[in-house]
Order: structure tokens, then C-alpha cells, then sequence
């Protein structure tokens, strides 16, 4: 189980993570029971909330994590590198029970960074002494097993750099239980150092040709009796060794090596152990390394513009352009976040990345736009920066430096009825919920396993309230969504609409704008603000009507019911998604005729 406080660990304490770009933390022996892999299923796993919780605030984002059994991997970088960081693929290996059970074995995440393929491997592999020569079988099945997708490196030893770590179970031959003591003791760890096994194995074994480690000044970190700094005091009397080692590996410049990464370097830090977590049998041990590349991709796939502040609900404009030779997706979003998001789906809200002109403006290398509406808008004041989520990559790859939000708090619907509201989504349209799509499981245990189904809170709630759906709609100062509207009605519709001067705080004043893409943007009391959601493509809502045991049903909702009283955005009745005007809400496709 993980322990309360993981400073001194990750370094905090001495600030090496104030300065560092990314962390890799690698675990064995993670509590993998069966109640507790369902409970990790349901929730987020106790490891991976406490090292977020921790790195958060330091601006470290949870870029990817892997999972098998006990063994678990997670990365985190800085959140202004993410969109430098691609192509992340992730692969797990079992040797348990000879390649059935995940006890030992081996998982990876691999990703370009600034153009450079990196490799992180964390294993577990078989213990005892006697078993040096199954390790080495064990490593060479991982390193022949994971394989990943694309042409830049396919293999582990393909990538530029490859980082291992783990408990490796390398143990010291030869010598007495009472010399190894005696040396520990004694400060003499070189006269250890020849007789390791994995020291002995880098000059014999060619599987691990190339792998380099720094010298091993800190005590051997297995095995310990728990919750003490005492090696072990059992009938078995284990005797200590460097079990828990992290070697990385350079690709050679004649194997292949593209122009550029042949000035790729290593330097080491730090090497250490830390005595004082003593939650298991193993003492934790922590490198910190200095990379340097000799180039360096440093153009992001998406540029995003932003005000400095956001203090009007009209001044939610983002305006983004994609570099020549991103593949973008319709189901590409934009997330506004909160500055110390922990990873990416933690967004407060966002809106989809899409309009007809997209392909137009990808083609032109020119700016597009959308509009985060009020209601997405968080209250108060805070600061935040947005990401352009790419489905394709799965990842973020465009990001705003920190702007501010200072949003009044609105005093409206304090009083309001309860109304929830039970809404169906038509079967063949989509949820908002970037959590919904093919390998972007939703993190939050709070959301909805229905997919069909999307229960809104009551009025009351809905300030403290966070959806699983993006919020994000394209429309102005109003709660109206945009409507795209056909080309031959563009040149009617605006001369139908008559300009009317911006209205104070920007909600008096009704509009229709066409803004440089060719989106229409519709406010106001117009025909198209007054369109039956019917239309839009949403089935009848549903109320959710309160049953007195004595009086009965309440007979003036009946009345005042759907479909027999005329609907407009104005009617509680009416919005499709909510129980009033700063609940209406269209499904995806709903502004398609």
C-alpha cells in the first residue's frame, strides 16, 4: 500500500522536481488481489491518485500509465512538453508460469519526445539466487515480446534511449551473509560490487550489450523486516543485494540511428536509495538524469491564441491553427483547464474542435475558431490554460500559456425549482464525452456506466456540479448553441437579421455574426433561436415528476407537459437537456439538419 508522504522520494524536498521535465515512477508488488483489482477497476488505483495529488501542483501531468497486475509504470511530464510528447504506446509482457501469470514480467511506455524516441521498461523479474540464468531468459523474452506500431522504432532496442528499472533480483554470489553485513556495515560496498550478479552479467551476457549504471554508493535495499531499516531477522535470512536497479541504453549511431540523434547524451545525477520508506521488504531507489538531444522538435502540432483574460462571457474565443500534416478528427476537442490539472480528461469543461471549415483551414494553414458558451464558463476567479486533445494520438498536442478567468458569480436560479430532467439520446447520435471513445476510459468513478443515458443534476447542484461531457458549445453571450446554416440561406438569413449595438455586459444586445471560417452564429430572438429542439434531433424529454403517497401525482406538471404546450427555448418544459435556459443543450450532430 502506498505510503502517506512521497516528497522526499520524488525529490520535492530538494526541488530536483521543480526543475525536472518529466518523472517515470516504476512499481512491483502492487496489492493485486481480486477485491482489490475490482476495486482499482471502478476507481482510480491508490498509487496512481497519490502521485497526482503529490505532482499536481508542481505542473507535472499524468502523460500515461500501464498496469499488470502488481506491476505498474506511470509517466508524468510537464504540462507545457505535452505537446511535444507523441506517438505514446504502451505494451505489458508476462514469464509468470511460463508466460500466464503477470507476477514477474515486464511493462513499457514508449513515446517521442522533441522528435526522439524514448523507452521506458519497468520490470519484475524471478528471485533467488540460483535463478540468474531465467532472468536473463525472462529479459530477453520482454525485450523479443513487446513490440509496438509505426516505423520509428518497433522494438525496444529500437528506440534512441531506452531507461530500465525494477526489481530485477540480481543478488550478490559467492560471499557470506556475514561478509556482506560486515561490508554494508563498514562502508567497504566496492568489495560487494564484483560479485553482483548484474554487474557480472553486463560483460557476459550480450542481450545486455549497451546498458550503462551508475556506481552503487548506496546500501543493498533488499530485503528488510517491514516497517524497519533491520535486513532480514527471519529463519530464512535472506542476504541483502542490490535487487532494485535503473539502467538505461543509447542506440549505438551505426544501428540504424537517424541524422541528428547521433549527439544524443547521458549524464547522471543521482543514485540513491531512501532508507526512510519502510512500507516494504525493498527500499525504494531513485535516479536523476540530464538529457541532451542534438535537435529538437520544438513546433507544436496545434497553436492555440487566447486572450489574457477571460472577464466577459463574449471574450471566450479560441482561435487555433493546425501545422501542415497533422490528422486531425472530427472528435478532436478543446479542454479549458484549471492550472494544476492532473491529467488529461481532469478538464473543467470544453468544446469540440470541428465546424465545416475545418478541412478549408487545415488546407490554408489559417485560423480557425470556436467559442466556449457562458455556461461552460467556470465562476469566479482563477487561472487556467487550454489543450487541443487529439483523438488520433490520444494525447494533447497543443497548449496556452496560464490565462486568467474572472467571471462574476451569478445569483440567478438560487431559487429554483428541483427539475431534473431524465434525457434519451436518439440511437444514432454521439455523447460529447471524449471518456466515451474507443481507449479513452473516463477516469472520475462518479460517471455514468450507462452509455445511453445522461442524468442531469437538479438546479440546485449544478453550480458544484462537473458533467462528464464537455460543455463546450459554439455560441455566443446567450445559452444558445450555433446552427450551421446551408450556404444558399447564408445571404437571406443575414439580411434578415438586423445589427443591433452590443448590449451592456454583453447579454442585452441580439446579433447574428459570421465569423472568418464561415460559422454562423445565431443570439436573440431570432426563428433560429426559436427552433423546437424536436427538430434538432433529439427525442421527447422526460420529467421526472415528484409522487405525493397521498395527493397523487402533481397534476399542474401534467398539465403544463410535453407535447401539448408550444415549446420554446424560454419553457423549463422544452429544453431539451435541463430544467431551464442555462440548461439547454444540444447532442452532437444536433446543429445538422
Amino acid at each position: 500500500m502506498p505510503p502517506s508522504d512521497v516528497t522526499s522520494l520524488l525529490h520535492l524536498k530538494a526541488g530536483a522536481a521543480k526543475e525536472a521535465d518529466m518523472i517515470a515512477i516504476g512499481l512491483q508488488e502492487v496489492n493485486s488481489k481480486l477485491n482489490k483489482r475490482l476495486k482499482d477497476a471502478l476507481f482510480t488505483d491508490q498509487w496512481s491518485e497519490l502521485f497526482m495529488d503529490v505532482l499536481s501542483p508542481f505542473s507535472f501531468v499524468l502523460v500515461s500509465t500501464v498496469r499488470m497486475q502488481g506491476l505498474f509504470l506511470l509517466l508524468f511530464a510537464q504540462y507545457r512538453h505535452l505537446p511535444f510528447l507523441r506517438d505514446i504506446q504502451t505494451d505489458c509482457t508476462r514469464t509468470g508460469l511460463g508466460g500466464c501469470w503477470g507476477n514477474k514480467g515486464g511493462v513499457s511506455v514508449r513515446l517521442s519526445v522533441f522528435g526522439h524516441m524514448l523507452c521506458f521498461l519497468n520490470c519484475h523479474l524471478p528471485a533467488h539466487l540460483e535463478k540468474a540464468e531465467q532472468r536473463k531468459q525472462d529479459f530477453a523474452t520482454i525485450l523479443h515480446m513487446q513490440q509496438f506500431e509505426g516505423r520509428a522504432a518497433n522494438g525496444i532496442l529500437d528506440h534512441d534511449l531506452v531507461f530500465w528499472f525494477g526489481d530485477l533480483n540480481f543478488r550478490i554470489e559467492s560471499l557470506d551473509i556475514r561478509f556482506v553485513k560486515y561490508a554494508i556495515d563498514s562502508n567497504i560496498l566496492s568489495q560487494l560490487w564484483e560479485k553482483d550478479q548484474l554487474n557480472i552479467a553486463k560483460s557476459t551476457w550480450p542481450v545486455l550489450s549497451g546498458f550503462q549504471e551508475g556506481p552503487l554508493n548506496f546500501p543493498p535495499t533488499f530485503k528488510f523486516d517491514v516497517g524497519t531499516n533491520k535486513y532480514d531477522s527471519s529463519v530464512k535470512k535472506r542476504k541483502p543485494a542490490w535487487t532494485d536497479r535503473i539502467l538505461w541504453k543509447i542506440k549505438s549511431p551505426g544501428a540504424g540511428c537517424q541524422p541528428g540523434r547521433a549527439g544524443l547524451s547521458v549524464s547522471q545525477l543521482c543514485y540513491c536509495s531512501h532508507m526512510e520508506y519502510t512500507v516494504s521488504d525493498h527500499k525504494p531507489v531513485a535516479a536523476v538524469f540530464a538529457v541532451q538531444f542534438a535537435s529538437k522538435a520544438d513546433s507544436p502540432p496545434v497553436e492555440i491564441y487566447v486572450a489574457e483574460e477571460w472577464s466577459r462571457p463574449e471574450q471566450a474565443v479560441v482561435r487555433y491553427r493546425m501545422a501542415a500534416g497533422f490528422h486531425r478528427s472530427s472528435w478532436d476537442w478543446i479542454g479549458l483547464y484549471q492550472v494544476g490539472f492532473r491529467h488529461p480528461k481532469d478538464y473543467v469543461s470544453y468544446v469540440w474542435a470541428r465546424s465545416e471549415e475545418d478541412d478549408c483551414c487545415v488546407e490554408k494553414q489559417a485560423w480557425a475558431q470556436v467559442l466556449f458558451s457562458e455556461e461552460a464558463l467556470p465562476q469566479g476567479r482563477g487561472d487556467y490554460i487550454l489543450g487541443y486533445y487529439s483523438t488520433a494520438s490520444s494525447s494533447i498536442v497543443g497548449v496556452t500559456e496560464p490565462f486568467q478567468i474572472s467571471l462574476c458569480r451569478s445569483e440567478e436560479g438560487s431559487d429554483e425549482e428541483d427539475d431534473s430532467t431524465l434525457v434519451l439520446l436518439a440511437s444514432t447520435s454521439r455523447s460529447p464525452s471524449p471518456g466515451k471513445m474507443k481507449q479513452h476510459r473516463s477516469r472520475s468513478p462518479t460517471l455514468a456506466k450507462f452509455q445511453g443515458l445522461i442524468l442531469r443534476p437538479a438546479s440546485r447542484e449544478r453550480g458544484a456540479s462537473r458533467s462528464p461531457s464537455p460543455q463546450g458549445r459554439r455560441g455566443l453571450a446567450g445559452h444558445l448553441p450555433a446552427l450551421h446554416l446551408p450556404k444558399q440561406e447564408r445571404g437571406a438569413r443575414a439580411k434578415d437579421a438586423a445589427p443591433t449595438p452590443e448590449g451592456q455586459n454583453g447579454t442585452s444586445g441580439y446579433q447574428t455574426a459570421w465569423d472568418q471560417c464561415g460559422l454562423w452564429h445565431v443570439s436573440g430572438d431570432t426563428f433560429l433561436a426559436r427552433a423546437d429542439p424536436r427538430t434538432l434531433g433529439l427525442l421527447p424529454a422526460l420529467r421526472l415528476e415528484t409522487l405525493d403517497p397521498v395527493a397523487g401525482p402533481r397534476r399542474e406538471s401534467v398539465d403544463q407537459g410535453y407535447p401539448g404546450r408550444k415549446m420554446s427555448p424560454s419553457s423549463p418544459v422544452g429544453a431539451p437537456l435541463g430544467s431551464s435556459p442555462r440548461d439547454e443543450e444540444l447532442a452532437p450532430g444536433a446543429g445538422q439538419p
